[in-house]
């Protein structure tokens, strides 16, 4: 990806649960991934992300804690 866009509900979400924008990267270029509709969730760590790709940028929609 060139370029990860955050929206205001997942830039909240990292805050709340300490998960940094470098690991959100990562998430996103090395987590497994699966399909959501039309949105990809990475899996990496203990988090997942949930974002869509949008003209080769992704947009994180959100993020949350796997327990």
């Amino acid at each position: 990806m060139k370029c990860i866009r955050y929206s205001n509900h997942a830039r909240k979400k990292m805050v709340e649960r300490g998960i940094s924008e470098k690991e959100i990267s990562n998430a996103i270029n090395r987590g497994s991934k699966r399909t959501q509709d039309d949105k990809i969730v990475a899996t990496f760590m203990y988090f997942e992300v949930v974002y869509k790709v949008i003209d080769d940028e992704a947009y994180v929609i959100t993020v949350f804690v796997r327990w």
